[in-house]
């Protein structure tokens, strides 16, 4: 079984990007990273903004970012148990590249015909039906 990119950030050549990726590699972390910078949430909050991620899934990706050092999880000991998970102040110190993903999306991905689509594609997509 081959080691994810997220445990290989101390053999990358040098590459800060690639560095930083491996850190949010993952489907889902991007975007807990985003709805974490609203402030801190519960497990079953990050759950209902994502509904089309499993337990078991968002369970491992958290496990991930706080194991990077980008996410805390604070276990309160009351019955039901109580777990809250924030942004440390390095995981916060992406919100700038976040939110400039955020507009990037916005501006640039659009759903056409039930796809996601690039705004190039789209555009082009309109001329040739012209």
């Amino acid at each position: 079984m081959s080691v994810p990119r997220s445990k290989l950030v101390r053999n990358f050549p040098g590459c800060p990007v690639e560095a930083t990726l491996s850190l949010l590699d993952g489907k889902w972390k991007g975007v807990i990273l985003f709805h974490l910078m609203e402030g801190t949430l519960r497990f079953n909050e990050i759950r209902r903004k994502l509904p089309s991620v499993t337990q078991r899934m968002l369970t491992k990706q958290l496990r991930e970012l706080e194991e990077s050092g980008l996410v805390s999880r604070t276990v309160f000991p009351v019955v039901p148990p109580r777990v809250d998970y924030a942004l440390t102040p390095l995981g916060a110190s992406l919100g700038p590249i976040i939110k400039a993903m955020a507009v990037w999306g916005e501006e640039n991905v659009f759903c056409h015909d039930g796809r996601q689509q690039l705004a190039s594609c789209v555009t082009g997509a309109a001329l040739q039906s012209n």
